[in-house]
């Protein structure tokens, strides 16, 4: 059974250092209450595997919306994305070398994720062959099956992957609202701790069976974050 805690606790478990997973794509799906206070933690030197890093102004006219309030604060040191162009300070911070990126493929990402979850030594795909892909400290050789060329890419693991649910039950078990599961569902499985943000925290079987995306046996930590809207 997860531990419900507040965000303010949960925030404190990430030290310097941490190599964190944020479930989203251009903040739908992001733990936004936890990213709010995580920005304001002070916490710094963060590697983060993320899809994107999220983007300068959100749908309500808030600024830095999503992980783009980490990356603005220069709190991540490394990052692991597939898509940064939306945010302008990415490019900055990576040309100026405060911020280390490493740019992959986004479906080699959720599968060398999905890869870390499970255990395996790496992902076969020819995705990126011939191309600066190769070049990457994440991509291990290539290999010729069949005469066809592969790349193996590393499985890639966290420390902690913070994702969001639209319901969680006491359990912990985690229901998503349309798109929002994105890159969470394999987050969930990829990391040492897993902290899951609720939008609604429901009683047991108010989600039915067949719509947990993710077991509570997956989740440590549980944290209220309430229905997002700005302030």
């Amino acid at each position: 059974m997860p531990k419900f805690i507040s965000i303010e606790e949960a925030v404190k478990l990430i030290p310097d250092g941490a190599r964190v997973m944020f479930g989203g794509f251009m903040g739908c799906g992001n733990a936004h209450k936890f990213i709010d206070a995580l920005a304001k933690s002070g916490v710094k030197d963060l590697t983060m595997i993320c899809n994107d890093g999220g983007m300068p102004g959100g749908p309500m006219g808030e600024d830095f919306y999503g992980v783009a309030k980490l990356i603005h604060n220069k709190q991540v040191s490394k990052m692991i994305a597939t898509h940064v162009g939306l945010n302008p300070e990415v490019g900055i911070q990576s040309f100026d070398g405060t911020l280390e990126t490493t740019l992959i493929p986004q479906g080699s990402f959720v599968e060398m994720i999905r890869a870390g979850g499970a255990g395996l030594g790496g992902v076969l795909t020819p995705t990126g062959v011939g191309t600066i892909i190769e070049d990457s400290p994440l991509c291990l050789g290539k290999q010729n099956i069949n005469g066809k060329d592969y790349l193996l890419m590393a499985p890639i693991r966290a420390d902690f992957a913070v994702i969001s649910g639209y319901k969680i039950d006491k359990a912990g078990n985690v229901w998503y609202k349309g798109d929002t599961s994105n890159f969470s569902i394999a987050m969930a499985t990829a990391a040492d701790v897993v902290i899951a943000e609720a939008e609604m925290v429901v009683e047991l079987g108010d989600i039915a069976p067949e719509d947990v995306r993710t077991s509570g046996i997956l989740v440590d930590y549980v944290v209220e974050g309430g229905l997002y809207q700005l302030g």
